[in-house]
């Protein structure tokens, strides 16, 4: 019996501050508006607007990749490692490239605004239509070593 392959990777993408004031701000802008009703109903407006637009924030803003068990993982996405190919490290200007004029519409992309760098991956699986999987991440290097770490496990 064999034992699992350990979690060679685990990063967490979240909603830049920025975001969370906005939702805070949210808030405000209901408890402003519901401010004529009273301040019992401000107070409930500004907890509602800001618990709405936090729940929001969280939805839009927060991924998860991983490499465990033979598997990349980004969000829903769970792609055997060994259907990877190439695996090209993207900094700032290459990853707007390929978010934008270089990018295949066949391609598995899960792209956040607030993050610049990326990793592009080849797919080498021929049943598979999707050209290459890119991935936002605030450490690429780091994501690509435990790819080739985890493959040659």
């Amino acid at each position: 019996m064999t034992s699992p392959t350990p979690l060679t990777y685990d990063e967490r993408l979240t909603a830049p501050r920025t975001w969370w004031l906005i939702a805070v701000a949210v808030g405000f802008a209901m408890a402003l508006i519901v401010m004529p009703y009273g301040g019992l109903a401000a107070l409930g407006g500004f907890a509602v607007g800001t618990l709405i637009a936090c729940m929001w924030v969280s939805a839009q803003g927060s991924s998860r990749i991983r490499v465990t068990n033979g598997l990349l993982v980004a969000d829903d996405a769970r792609i055997p490692l060994s259907a990877l190919g190439e695996i090209h490290v993207l900094e700032a200007e290459e990853a707007r490239a390929w978010r934008t004029y270089k990018a295949d519409m066949r391609a598995h992309m899960m792209m956040r605004s607030y993050i610049t760098s990326a990793v592009r991956i080849e797919n080498t699986d021929p049943a598979d239509p999707t050209p290459y999987v890119y991935l936002s991440t605030r450490t690429p290097q780091a994501l690509a070593d435990a790819l080739e770490t985890a493959r040659t496990l």
